[in-house]
């Protein structure tokens, strides 16, 4: 950069030496002021190549502008504007030292020039000099900078064209592209802006082939040959109009434009085509089924006036224009209103010499004929907020002075020219509707909202290409496959072509075969053969671009997933936890342990609970609960455990007693049926017992943890569970998982070994099920085959996985290598068969609630009843019998008596009583008698 910088900062001075030789020719000054606000004659600079694409649409476009400026009597009322046309050539120096002709001559703004790299050098004279320069051509970003104020972009900056496109890779999915570009300023920033806005994507720029500015036919073809050996197929040509059909010229000698590929050219193809009104069926065929980028400007009368005058207008060599024209012409525009208000505010038009210059006179390096322009700063700013709606459309800046609204045309040539496709703004993103029919203030630029039209790619085809290949020059896909030492049946070391095998490695053939494309490869062992190779490293390895990929038995973890993508995984997979285990012996208590000592408990009082409430419901009305206290006594113990086998001879009566005991029968049912299972269970199955239960109780102790080498269970262990790294011993070999496994932590050994489920189902069947799971997987995950980031074959892959399983080839794949004796087996299951009391609690609250429901009713109509013996004559008759007792504690312990007396009763009793308390009612005189007698 800092060389760039140098090299530009001496062009500037050869050029400004070159000027100053040549001298001043003439100058042409602003005329003085006439009757009017302003001067008779403004001076305006045009730069721009006459002999160029641009250069042939905005040449007319801007004579046809300073003439209907000039004859609009609507604007600038009696001042002119005389238009200095400067040739800057196609040469970038030449051009140049043209351009600084221009600056001599006391003009008050410079339309132009189209090339960027011009635009670099005469910004720098014309900030010194206070002379806007409006660019109708430069897209350069860069020129967008502070360092730039007086260059005032009048056409849509290449930032914006830029997005677009990252926009249509996105749209389509493709991750890569190949950037072509001119190696100028123009072509190396717009480009770097491309990388920007597709890292913003997810994708990005695979390559960037460069060539200069005069590059000949055979340099192009040398490159796009270089570009044909690569992977991506998506190509991005961003060159100048003048040069850019050799690049497809060379691409269809090459077999470059045929099915697979995809062309993406920027607004210099539209610029081409849109300036005949007719394509060369020689120059349509070298493009059919690329992609461009076109300036949109909406459809207007004023458009259509300008359209119907082009034929009419001087110095005009082409039958059409491109979009260039049209800013040209709102370039003339733009100043020429900015000038009108700068003169009807009291501007006026002045230059003075620049002290600094002045000081110099006489020297070899003489710049006294370049003069200031008094007024630039304020028609600067008055040019920045002019606001009209011109041939373009909107016409107006905003505060990185750029245009508002910037929108491009997206077109696909067909075989009968340029199709539309939909349209690109920076508000609306992709969109078959126009900009100016969509809000502006509404940003909807996410994929799903995204849209365009079908496209008919390269070959004719309407098949959406995959954007990438094999690059056919003979390189092998690199594939790192782990040397295991311990469980060669995953992967290992083979003597035969391919150099690896296991069942990895079968998977991976299996999808490949499965793939519409061939994927040529090699397998590179990664590791010594005596240890297991870390996987952590080759999955570094992997994303530094040392390997293409990695085959194996590669766990996917969410770090790794941070640098390279993997595939579907192919295997499930888990850490699970080992440990040595031993037989449990039936004992004489074994049928006490279907159930937990709160089940039991919970379960006895609800059968004393349950027995209690039928007594009390049925005890007036049912003389089985009849009798003396002891009996009663029984027949409450009696008929509640009798129920748990349904024996219970005595017969309920009450409707509240028969609810209550269905109730209970049905819960006793369950309890009864879920007992059976769960002893049968536990007298059937095989027990095992280990004093570690899982992975909770493995933390909370400090015995020694064993981890297989190599495996990502080592830092899951030291940093997600916090366990010591001094627990931790690293086994090599299935005979020292044994070996450590027996001793025991007491003994050298360790307590438990971590690793994952394939390893371990796969360990203990060849240990024989000596050992065996406690507790649970304790973390998910699986295998899968790791790539580079944006690799498209970790997408193929996985469809192609996902075939594999749905066709049952992986399970056969599987059986093959995998397939063992199953030690199923788990350790405690005395604990996972015993029933809790959080199996039954909703029984227990229904019944519950059952019980206290039908209590409640009960007990509400024997109050209701022993008020109304109360308020009777019956209760008098019983306190006359008695003798007076005048204490209040005598006479609470007296009532209580009289109500449990009167629950007592039977429902016989009751009635009797009633009876004759009704008769004595209606015959007072024999109920006298009666009392007496």
């Amino acid at each position: 950069m800092k060389a760039h910088v140098c090299t530009r900062r001496v062009l500037e001075f050869l050029v400004s030496c070159m000027w100053v030789a040549m001298g001043v020719m003439g100058r042409t000054g602003n005329s003085s002021a006439g009757s009017g606000n302003g001067p008779r004659v403004v001076n305006v600079g045009a730069l721009f190549t006459f002999d160029s694409v641009i250069g042939k649409s905005a040449g007319p476009a801007l004579l046809a502008a300073i003439e209907d400026v000039n004859s609009d009597t609507s604007i600038l009322k009696d001042t002119k504007l005389n238009l200095i046309s400067q040739d800057t050539n196609c040469s970038g120096f030449l051009g140049t030292v043209d351009a600084m002709q221009l600056t001599g001559k006391e003009i008050v703004a410079a339309i132009g020039p189209q090339s960027s790299g011009i635009a670099h050098v005469i910004s720098h004279v014309m900030n010194e000099l206070h002379v806007p320069l409006l660019s109708f051509g430069a897209t350069d970003p860069t020129l967008s900078a502070l360092q730039y104020p007086y260059f005032l972009r009048t056409t849509i900056s290449e930032y914006y064209q830029m997005h677009a496109i990252a926009d249509l890779i996105a749209y389509f999915r493709w991750r890569k592209v190949v950037a072509v570009f001119v190696d100028d300023d123009y072509g190396r920033n717009g480009i770097s802006v491309l990388g920007d806005a597709l890292a913003a994507k997810r994708a990005k720029i695979s390559h960037k082939a460069a060539f200069s500015p005069g590059a000949s036919t055979s340099d192009i073809s040398s490159l796009l040959a270089g570009v044909n050996l690569l992977e991506s197929r998506v190509i991005v040509v961003h060159v100048n109009p003048d040069s850019g059909l050799n690049i497809f010229s060379a691409a269809t000698k090459l077999g470059m434009m045929s099915r697979g590929y995809v062309w993406i050219a920027t607004d210099w193809l539209p610029s081409v085509l849109d300036s005949s009104k007719t394509i060369d069926p020689h120059t349509l065929a070298l493009i059919q089924g690329v992609l461009a980028l076109r300036h949109h400007t909406p459809d207007s009368d004023l458009k259509t006036r300008f359209t119907s005058r082009w034929g009419s207008f001087k110095n005009n060599e082409t039958p059409m224009f491109n979009s260039y024209a049209l800013y040209a012409y709102d370039s003339v525009w733009l100043l020429a209103r900015a000038l009108d208000a700068h003169f009807k505010g009291g501007g006026t038009i002045s230059f003075s010499d620049d002290p600094r210059l002045q000081e110099r006179k006489g020297s070899a390096l003489d710049f006294t004929s370049l003069r200031v322009f008094n007024q630039g700063p304020k028609l600067l700013e008055t040019l920045i907020a002019t606001n009209f709606t011109g041939l373009t459309g909107q016409v107006q800046f905003v505060s990185e002075k750029n245009l508002i609204h910037p929108a491009f045309d997206v077109l696909n040539i067909g075989g009968g020219g340029p199709r539309r496709l939909g349209y690109w703004s920076n508000y609306s993103g992709l969109s078959i509707l126009p900009p100016e029919k969509l809000d502006a203030n509404l940003s909807n630029t996410s994929i799903s909202n995204q849209s365009l039209y079908s496209v008919i790619w390269p070959g004719e085809t309407t098949a959406k290409p995959r954007g990438w290949a094999f690059p056919d020059n003979g390189t092998l896909l690199r594939i790192a496959v782990p040397y295991r030492v311990t469980y060669p049946d995953f992967v290992t070391k083979d003597e035969g072509p391919l150099g690896a095998k296991g069942y990895c490695i079968d998977v991976f053939e299996a999808a490949v075969q499965l793939l519409p494309y061939s994927v040529p490869h090699q397998f590179i062992l990664y590791g010594d053969g005596r240890r297991n190779p870390s996987f952590s490293n080759l999955v570094n390895d992997v994303a530094q671009n040392k390997y293409d990929a990695a085959v194996g038995d590669v766990t996917i973890t969410t770090n790794r997933t941070k640098i390279v993508d993997f595939t579907q995984p192919y295997m499930e997979s888990g850490l699970v936890v080992v440990a040595p285990v031993r037989h449990i012996k039936s004992s004489a208590w074994a049928f006490l342990k279907p159930f937990t000592w709160q089940m039991w408990g919970v379960t006895g009082v609800f059968f004393l609970f349950v027995g209690a409430v039928v007594w009390i419901l049925e005890h007036r009305m049912n003389t089985e609960f009849r009798g003396p206290p002891r009996q009663q006594l029984v027949t409450v113990f009696w008929f509640s455990f009798s129920t748990m086998f349904f024996s219970h001879r005595e017969n309920t009566v009450s409707t509240l007693g028969r609810t209550v005991l269905i109730l209970w029968l049905f819960v006793v049912l369950i309890i009864n049926s879920s007992y059976t299972a769960s002893l049968t269970s536990i007298l059937t199955v095989q027990q095992l017992s280990s004093r570690i239960q899982g992975i909770d109780t493995l933390i909370s102790s400090s015995d020694p943890i064993g981890i297989q080498d190599g495996s990502f269970a080592y830092n899951y262990l030291i940093n997600e569970l916090n366990i010591a790294e001094s627990r931790l011993r690293v086994l090599k070999t299935e005979e020292e998982y044994v070996t450590a496994l027996q001793q025991g932590p007491n003994h050298g050994g360790v307590a438990a070994i971590v690793d994952e489920l394939p390893y371990v189902e796969l360990f203990l069947s060849d240990a024989k099920c000596m050992f065996s799971t406690v507790g649970r997987e304790f973390t998910k995950s699986g295998w899968g085959f790791a790539f580079q980031r944006d690799s498209p074959l970790a997408v193929d892959l996985s469809t192609a996985i996902l075939q594999l399983s749905e066709n049952g080839e992986l399970q056969r794949i599987h059986n093959k290598w995998l397939s063992r004796v199953d030690c199923s087996a788990e350790t405690n299951p005395i604990d996972e068969n015993r029933l809790s009391l959080k199996s039954f609690w909703g029984l227990f609250l229904i019944c519950g609630i059952a019980c206290f429901a039908a209590l409640t009713v009960f007990f509400c109509r024997v109050c209701k009843q022993y008020s109304r013996y109360s308020s009777g004559g019956e209760q008098r008759d019983v306190e006359e019998s008695e003798p007076a007792r005048p204490t209040t504690c005598t006479f609470c312990s007296a009532s209580c008596r009289n109500l449990l007396k009167f629950v007592d009763k039977t429902e016989a009793e009751m009635k009797e009583m009633w009876t004759k308390s009704r008769e004595s009612m209606l015959h007072p005189g024999q109920g006298s008698v009666v009392q007496s007698s």
